[in-house]
């Protein structure tokens, strides 16, 4: 095998391949990354069971073949070369010479042919607008679980219905969900498909095809293989999808009530990170919502304390409760607009308390975001 590339192209392609590679894998093959030269050029992948990304580019190849060879030491190297054109070949005793300028690297060959096979995906699939998908990921991502406890908590639900992909995420203490338009095609029906993907892999399609137009989803396989795969451009990502039931979290969603409050997203934000900072990590944060705005108060060790109140509108009665100032951040910040409503739902059991609904403050349109955030118990 003998190839020329471009330094850029190579170096931006080795490292999207190895990106959803894990830092540590038990067997060293996985640690790989594929690379085919072939008379329409350059391929590269990587694969480890659960996920793969593939990639193809140009190249000027003067000898065919395949090798493989550890993926984050090239991806290291080809981000550090000099600016001038990368030749790879293998050599006679068959190690890999790497030449860019007056750098040359030998790296050791990795067997080929104990490397699995990359997914193929054969199956239905739609478009989804890649920048509603990668902040829609974004927006509901991080209220996954990360305790592999309980698998299925740690992944987003996807669900095709009709002309609506829905994310859907929760660890059990909140639930965030999210729509963005879908186009099935030729094979568009009310016949609704769900794909339950772990978090991590999503979160890196949001990153890398934030800004490519539109995204093919592919939904292929069966029994303990069903896979997802993300393809735009020239590059594709698959997962293995995690099995088990997602549970029914969209009937906790209620109609929206009258009992809300509308605040300023920034000014409660940056209240909440003030406040906070006398908290033990775990502690609740005190809300008093009343006409006059809302009022913040924190109690936390060594007899710190503080205290602020930010302007806020409020529908229906005053209101004291507890919550996670962390996991309401992170509902702010996926919020995406001027202004936040924060509903107050009720419950028919008196001794439960009742979640809040944290939506964009919009008018007129549907909200595509709702983030349901269940309070915590104050003991004061």
């Amino acid at each position: 095998m003998k190839f020329h590339v471009n330094r850029d192209v190579f170096s931006e392609a080795v490292s999207f391949v190895v990106k959803l590679l894990p830092q540590r894998n038990p067997q060293p093959i996985l640690a790989g990354v594929l690379i085919e030269a072939s008379d329409e050029g350059l391929s590269l992948a990587a694969f480890d069971y659960e996920a793969s990304a593939r990639t193809t580019i140009e190249a000027t190849v003067d000898e065919p073949g395949t090798i493989l060879v550890h993926g984050r030491l090239l991806s290291e190297i080809a981000s550090r070369l000099p600016n001038a054109p990368i030749q790879i070949e293998v050599t006679d005793d068959g190690g890999i010479l790497l030449t860019c300028g007056s750098a040359r690297f030998t790296l050791a060959s990795m067997p080929v042919q104990e490397y699995p096979a990359i997914p193929e995906v054969s199956g239905e699939s739609g478009l989804v607008p890649a920048d509603d998908f990668a902040t829609a990921i974004a927006q509901v991502a991080f209220a996954a679980s990360r305790d592999d406890v309980t698998p299925v908590l740690t992944g987003v639900q996807l669900e095709v219905a009709g002309t609506s992909l829905s994310l859907v995420a929760t660890d059990r203490y909140r639930v965030a969900l999210r729509d963005v338009p879908w186009d099935g095609g030729s094979v568009a029906g009310d016949e609704s498909t769900t794909a339950l993907v772990p978090a991590r892999t999503l979160t890196e399609v949001g990153k890398t095809f934030a800004h490519t137009g539109d995204i093919q989803v592919s939904f292929s396989g069966s029994g303990d293989r069903e896979i997802i795969a993300f393809t735009s451009g020239n590059k594709t990502v698959t997962s293995l999808l995690i099995k088990g039931n997602f549970p029914p979290v969209r009937r906790l969603f209620p109609e929206q009530t009258d009992h809300y409050a509308v605040v300023n997203t920034a000014d409660l934000q940056e209240a909440v990170r003030r406040v906070a900072l006398v908290l033990d990590r775990s502690a609740p944060l005190r809300f008093t919502f009343t006409e006059d705005g809302v009022s913040m108060d924190a109690a936390g060790t060594e007899q710190a304390r503080a205290t602020e109140s930010v302007d806020a509108t409020l529908a229906g009665d005053d209101v004291t409760l507890g919550l996670n100032p962390q996991y309401l951040l992170e509902a702010l910040g996926a919020v995406k607009s001027e202004f936040a409503r924060i509903t107050f739902t009720s419950s028919d059991n008196a001794n439960k308390l009742s979640p809040v609904l944290i939506t964009p403050q919009t008018s007129g349109t549907p909200e595509s975001f709702k983030y349901l955030l269940q309070p915590n118990l104050l003991l004061r």
